[in-house]
């Protein structure tokens, strides 16, 4: 095959690989936390919304939580998961700083991202009266 017709090979090759390489997708959840949604649930009025933005491409989210009305300071805060709407999951991604709002920026493997698209991570900000959590939001597109 002669030089020129295999430039053009490979471009053509290459024409149809891009278009698949350069769809990066970016993708949000939200979140709205209540302490309804704890488990157990407990009586706390504090509320909250958090959002996570995922790129597809670097396999890496942002987060920004914010929250107001609880009994207390906020002692950690966090992404569980996975785990049923209902249930409780291990912390996975342990935020720096549980002030609110509460910023940052993790990468996810394949699988975690198959189970944050599935709807089996939630948003947990935790207080000294309400150690196992005082408020909880599932995160979902």
């Amino acid at each position: 095959m002669s030089r020129t017709k295999l430039a053009l090979s490979l471009l053509a090759a290459l024409a149809f690989t891009a278009p698949g390489l350069a769809r990066a997708e970016m993708i949000t959840f939200n979140a709205k936390m209540s302490a309804d949604t704890e488990v157990p649930p407990n009586p706390s009025k504090g509320t909250g919304e958090g959002k996570l933005v995922l790129d597809t491409t670097t396999k890496t989210a942002t987060y920004t939580v914010t929250y107001s009305g609880l009994t207390g300071p906020a002692t950690m805060a966090h992404i569980h998961g996975p785990a049923a709407v209902g249930a409780n999951a291990p912390v996975l991604f342990p935020f720096a700083s549980a002030g609110s709002p509460a910023t940052g920026t993790i990468t996810l493997t394949d699988a975690q991202i198959a189970d944050l698209m599935a709807g089996k991570y939630y948003f947990n900000v935790h207080t000294a009266e309400n150690k196992g959590g005082e408020i909880r939001g599932w995160l979902a597109r």
